[in-house]
């Protein structure tokens, strides 16, 4: 079993707006398989039913710093509690047929609901705060069933090619959440005089539950009854390594292709075919990936009406190339980058954490952090090159376009063992502008680091200077300085 308690505060100075959370609790217990025994494997459909519980309890306030911690603060909490017990089992058929199903039982408690009503003098939706214990559960079922089928094509050991693998793996789920009705409410959203009598009214209600705007949402009023179907390809090839004292044959990936869909059993229709593929080149320096949707509704001269065939709705392409003086360096990530939402390398620049500036904004690895200054610099100097261009195409509401494309440049360099600089920038070939451009300078103070990192144009140009030290515990002895992000739209 295993319990936390966190509590959490943000809060933006300019708007005087705080978020905060005092306090989350969760407490979660381990899978319990009540039908299989403590030791020994477990195989089969009852030996592998297993459950477990969650609890997860909110106490949250959206307030301003001058109501902090006053009355009418803690009179417009927001608290909730869910539990969670997902219950599920899978097993195999014939030995090759992987089979899961699963139960997924949810409870709710708040501590306060809404009344929804419409303020016809202003045309207004108000929702009314009633406080007051109340609940709902919800439930939901899934199935599904999964392969993999393997095709060897050999062509002999003797050939340079000596044999290509296929792998098939077909995947077919079902997944059911039932409507629940007992929590359906309606409200008054519209009215009108009826013109013959000129005295009655026509009045149009809408749907709502008094849950609306929880923290851990509303019931489902309406039901779903979904089936999804998967196709994931895999080509690999068995070579011979080019260098002749290894006997055993080199494995390659030549291509990735996937295919998935779904039919949607309440409405009787077809979801779009959504296809993602990839493949590299030039021992993995260059990679190639692209996919899309095959829309099985195709639009008519009608916006609004689809008739029955096969279109590209959307397709994308994206190819990358990276280049080094020492070759291509895959260890040298933009670690930083990837844990912001961004890309691995700095195409795009960098994702500076203003939070916390001690760590530099040039991808490295942890190697290069630990090596040693040394007295000659060597004659070569060091740099890396990232190229990358993307297109993306659009047949959606009679698009038929190439919606963008755009060529993306990454280039850094170690100029001496203590100065690094480094540049990002691309060209849009659909707006037929330079893309957001990005100009970073680095100086290493042993233990004190030192930053410039400018944006010259764009909705979101700005300059940052830092300098600091680099150990954590003395994180707060740092000069920090940058201009106001310019998000003016031009």
């Amino acid at each position: 079993m295993n319990l936390a308690l966190i509590a959490n505060h943000s809060q933006v100075t300019s708007t005087k707006a705080i978020s905060m959370t005092l306090p989350t609790l969760t407490f979660n217990v381990d899978k319990i398989f009540p039908f299989a025994s403590k030791e020994g494997a477990k195989k089969g459909f009852f030996k592998n039913i297993n459950l477990s519980y969650n609890l997860d309890a909110k106490n949250s306030f959206q307030t301003t710093d001058t109501l902090f911690f006053k009355k009418q603060m803690f009179e417009n909490a927001n608290i909730g509690f869910q539990h969670s017990i997902p219950l599920s089992t899978n097993f195999k058929i014939k030995k090759y047929f992987n089979v899961n199903t699963s139960l997924n039982y949810n409870e709710v408690w708040y501590l306060h609901t809404i009344k929804r009503s419409t303020n016809f003098e202003d045309n207004t939706i108000v929702n009314t705060r009633v406080n007051g214990f109340d609940s709902f559960r919800t439930y939901s079922l899934s199935n599904g069933i999964s392969t993999r089928v393997y095709g060897t094509f050999n062509f002999g050991e003797n050939k340079k090619i000596k044999s290509i693998r296929h792998v098939v793996s077909p995947s077919l789920s079902h997944s059911y959440t039932p409507k629940f009705d007992q929590y359906r409410e309606q409200y008054e959203s519209s009215r009108a005089y009826d013109k013959l009598t000129n005295a009655n009214t026509i009045s149009t209600f809408t749907d709502y539950t008094r849950f609306d705007g929880g923290i851990y949402g509303a019931p489902q009023i309406g039901d779903s009854n979904n089936i999804s179907v998967g196709l994931n390809n895999e080509f690999e090839a068995k070579v011979t390594d080019k260098d002749t004292t290894i006997t055993e044959a080199k494995k390659i990936k030549l291509l990735r292709l996937n295919f998935s869909s779904g039919y949607n059993l309440k409405v009787k229709k077809w979801s779009a075919i959504a296809f993602t593929g990839g493949t590299a080149f030039f021992q993995e320096k260059m990679a190639v990936n692209f996919g899309g949707a095959i829309d099985p509704y195709e639009f008519t001269n009608t916006k609004n009406y689809k008739r029955n065939a096969f279109a590209i709705s959307q397709a994308y392409l994206s190819t990358g190339y990276a280049l080094a003086s020492g070759g291509n360096k895959k260890d040298k990530k933009n670690k930083q980058g990837q844990r912001n939402g961004g890309r691995e390398d700095d195409l795009f620049g960098t994702n500076t954490d203003f939070s916390d500036r001690r760590d530099s904004q040039f991808a490295e690895s942890e190697e290069d952090k630990e090596e040693k200054p040394t007295e000659l610099y060597n004659l070569t100097i060091p740099w890396d090159l990232n190229l990358a261009f993307t297109i993306n195409y659009s047949n959606s509401d009679f698009g038929n376009k190439i919606s963008s494309s755009s060529l993306m440049v990454s280039a850094n360099s170690t100029l001496t063992p203590k100065w690094k600089v480094g540049v990002s920038t691309g060209y849009d070939f659909v707006g037929k502008g330079v893309a957001s451009t990005q100009l970073r300078l680095e100086r290493d103070l042993l233990s004190w680091r030192m930053d410039f990192n400018w944006v010259p144009f764009g909705q979101s140009s700005y300059w940052g200077f830092f300098i600091g030290i680099k150990a954590g515990v003395l994180s707060d002895i740092k000069w920090d300085k940058r201009s106001i992000q310019d998000r003016t739209l031009r």
